[in-house]
């Protein structure tokens, strides 16, 4: 107990760790995409790089196994985006491969998309329906929770029959539940909750 307790905190230090190390990396490469007015474009090279280390295992691996010399690890960067993405922004991978950081670009590019989002006044929200939007559907959604969120929303839709209609919304820790299925519900536990008159001619009136 005492001692899963302490492995535990560990990796909860470690965590916390890491998360800190990425935002000041992200801000680092915020600023510097904030010099050369490129932030959106910045923020996008530096999401195509986490990316392909997210779903290519081989060149994750490559990337973060100790024993491959970092050069090696540069030159294989450089070769894969060098011509694609901005020079400031392959640069900057090769500092995170130089300082053994290479294994937090996913979450340096989330810090980074967060520090973005928060510069341009935007707010990602799930909004979960019971079956696919027409994209007029989704315009009118993005524009109403906009306009009562006061920021520019950007709607991530979940489909899930279940609700049967309506829709459920999530902006960071706050759920809005206007779905028909909750308010099915609500009306049942109401009718449940109500106490029913006896008919006329009961037997326990007697």
């Amino acid at each position: 107990g005492a001692l899963s307790g302490r492995v535990g905190r560990l990796f909860w230090s470690a965590g916390v760790r890491d998360e800190t190390v990425a935002k000041n990396y992200a801000e680092t490469l915020f600023e510097l995409a904030r010099r050369h007015d490129g932030l959106e474009t910045y923020g996008a090279a530096i999401a195509t790089i986490a990316g392909v280390v997210e779903d290519d295992a081989k060149f994750r691996l490559f990337l973060e196994t100790p024993r491959i010399d970092d050069e090696d690890k540069k030159a294989v960067v450089r070769r894969a985006f060098g011509e694609a993405l901005p020079k400031h922004v392959v640069n900057f991978v090769m500092v995170t491969i130089d300082k053994r950081r290479q294994r937090l670009l996913r979450e340096i590019s989330r810090a980074y998309d967060l520090l973005l989002d928060d510069h341009l006044g935007r707010e990602h929200v799930e909004v979960t329906v019971a079956r696919q939007l027409d994209d007029a559907t989704m315009q009118l959604i993005s524009e109403r929770l906009s306009s009562a969120l006061g920021t520019k929303v950007i709607p991530h839709v979940r489909v899930k029959p279940e609700i049967l209609g309506g829709l459920i919304v999530r902006t960071g820790n706050t759920i809005y539940d206007g779905s028909i299925r909750r308010r099915l519900d609500g009306m049942r536990r109401r009718l449940l909750g109500a106490r029913l008159p006896a008919a006329v001619g009961d037997p326990t009136d007697a």
